[in-house]
This record gives structure tokens, C-alpha cells and sequence, in this order.
């Protein structure tokens, strides 16, 4: 569950929210909106640079500095790893495909399946476009399995569980079997009433790189899902409280 952040965090933008940290890791809660890292067209306003000033409390000078472990879409919400040095780094991307990664996703229409995995080849174009191909010798084979937890009338919960890591991997499968998430401008619906992205990195579990010793870290969900699909009670419930 995200908590407060901490003492010395009061700089940070509304929304950023540390969860974890130790000499090793940074665990945050990224709000939608928020680059992971900079861009041509934006370098500061970036999870990156506020939690760099963060570990350098304000200090320019100082050398302290964070590391970039994974990333998530602008308009992905959720949990988001930095490390705190190289090694760590090196650890929990050299373990990335065995850490447990939990979203939820709002979807558009009924699942013909109560869950399923789909495996394609991801593929990028020139556009930035992702998209799956069949030719094992142009695209990064990738899994991603889904379990319905509510459906209503014109929309559908899903929890996701990120098997393997790939740039907008979790949008472009659901778009493939027929469900783009809602909000998807890129690989969905042109939907004037839902323009944010239902999406959300929920939960992660990991081998801490030095200690050894597994940690998990869940959010609570957002109000933004609830309003889409209604009472979550029995997904909060799996929630540790406060």
C-alpha cells in the first residue's frame, strides 16, 4: 500500500508518492501523466529529475544520483523502481523477467475468456509504433496473462500479470484480442468521454539485490478504475491496509 512520503519529499510533484527506500532502492508511486524519463520535448518534469533532487536534497553539487530499472508509460499509473547505484541496477534488471508484476486495466467490451496468456512477437516501427508479428527474426517474443476480476455493461477489469517486459507490451496485446484499454488513444478507441488511460502498475515483488530477501509493494486502486467499473470491494480487501 503507498504511503505518505518521506520527511524531505515535500518538493515532490502532487501524485509522486515514496513507498519504499533503503541505501539500495527506490520504490515510488508514479501518478498518470508523469514521465519516467525525459524526452527531446521534456527533460524536468520527470520522475527522473524530482527524485534525483530528492536524493540530492536540493543540493546541485551533490553527486548522489538514481537509476533507471524500468519505465512506465506517461499515462500509466503505479509502481515504478529506481536503484540507488549501478549494482543494484544490474541486479534487478538481470532479474526483471522473474519479478512479479501485477496491473490493473480497464478494458472495452466482454472477454470471450475468464483468463488467458498472449504471446506474440513486439515489434517497433519507425512511427514508435509497437505492434505484433508473427516473424520470430523481427520482433521480442512476449507474454502477457489476464484474469477478468468484474465485468459491467460496457467495460471490463482486468488484472494483468506482466511476464515479460516490452515497451506499451500490455496495450498492444489487449488491442490484439479485441479490448484496448480504455483511454488508448494509440492502439484503442477514439473516446471523447474516457481520455486517461485505464492503467495501473498495482503491485510488484522482487529479490532485494544485496539482502536477499523478497519484497512486496502494492497501491491502492485508483479512484479513476472505480469510477469506470464501480465497487472494488473485493479487490481492495486484497489490499494491506494503512
Amino acid at each position: 500500500m503507498s504511503k505518505p512520503s518521506r520527511p524531505g519529499a515535500k518538493h515532490l510533484p502532487k501524485g509522486l508518492v515514496i513507498i519504499h527506500e533503503d541505501r539500495d532502492v527506490l520504490v515510488v508511486d508514479k501518478p498518470p501523466g508523469l514521465l519516467t524519463i525525459g524526452t527531446d520535448k521534456e527533460k524536468s518534469r520527470t520522475a527522473y529529475f524530482f527524485l534525483t533532487d530528492y536524493v540530492r536534497k536540493g543540493c546541485s553539487r551533490s553527486k548522489k544520483r538514481i537509476f533507471i530499472v524500468h519505465r512506465l508509460d506517461r499515462d500509466t499509473s503505479g509502481i515504478l523502481i529506481f536503484a540507488k547505484n549501478v549494482e543494484a541496477k544490474r541486479h534487478l534488471q538481470g532479474q526483471w523477467d522473474e519479478t512479479n508484476k501485477k496491473y490493473l486495466a480497464v478494458v472495452h467490451g466482454k472477454c470471450r475468456k475468464s483468463s488467458g496468456t498472449i504471446s506474440t512477437f513486439l515489434v517497433e516501427n519507425k512511427a514508435l509504433r509497437v505492434y505484433s508479428t508473427s516473424d520470430p527474426t523481427k520482433g521480442k517474443l512476449s507474454h502477457t496473462a489476464y484474469t477478468v476480476l468484474k465485468e459491467t455493461k460496457d467495460f471490463t477489469l482486468l488484472e494483468v500479470d506482466l511476464l515479460t517486459g516490452r515497451k506499451h507490451q500490455i496495450r498492444v496485446h489487449l488491442a490484439d484480442i479485441g479490448h484496448p484499454v480504455v483511454g488508448d488513444k494509440k492502439y484503442g478507441k477514439e473516446d471523447e468521454a474516457h481520455k486517461r488511460l485505464a492503467l495501473h502498475a498495482i503491485s510488484i515483488s522482487f529479490t532485494h539485490p544485496f539482502s536477499g530477501k523478497q519484497l512486496t509493494f502494492e497501491t491502492r486502486v485508483p479512484a479513476y478504475i472505480k469510477q469506470l467499473v464501480g465497487s472494488l470491494d473485493h479487490v481492495d480487501a486484497e489490499q494491506t491496509t494503512d
